[in-house]
């Protein structure tokens, strides 16, 4: 008769079905753990994409506030340009710092390990980003007609 047929994923008929059940589970396990590794990667992708277009919409910002409002408000341009220059330094910062979080979470992923964004950064993003919208408030409020 030769060889017992395989049914499904459940194994052989014979001596050897609970065996090839086990190794099926096992090779099942680490396609999930595969697949999920690189979910986490696209997901690091798509971060990294956030931090960049987190970045170039506080330069278009920079640019807007630095340069289009002055010729649209009058009087003196150059508190809205030191405003245009905050947003422009925060749009550079977060490209900057996207790449090397990118690179080191992409780091950790390879390791198996995790890593948090760290509180520094955070609490440095938002101090930069309450300034301006300090300083921002107080340029519409004080600012001549």
């Amino acid at each position: 008769m030769g060889k017992p047929a395989l049914i499904g994923r459940t194994g052989l008929h014979g001596g050897n079905g609970e065996r090839y059940a086990e190794i099926s589970w096992m090779a099942a396990q680490v396609d999930e753990a595969r697949d999920a590794t690189r979910r986490t990667q696209l997901a690091n992708e798509r971060t990294y994409l956030a931090w960049w277009r987190t970045g170039l919409t506080s330069l278009a910002v920079s640019f807007g506030a630095g340069r289009l409002v002055p010729e649209l408000a009058g009087g003196p341009s150059w508190p809205f340009e030191i405003i245009g220059v905050g947003f422009a330094v925060v749009g550079i910062t977060f490209v900057t710092y996207g790449y090397f979080r990118h690179r080191s979470v992409d780091a950790a992923l390879s390791r198996g390990d995790h890593v948090s964004l760290p509180n520094r950064a955070a609490v440095f993003f938002a101090a930069l980003g309450g300034l301006l919208g300090f300083a921002t408030i107080l340029l519409v409020v004080l600012h001549p007609k």
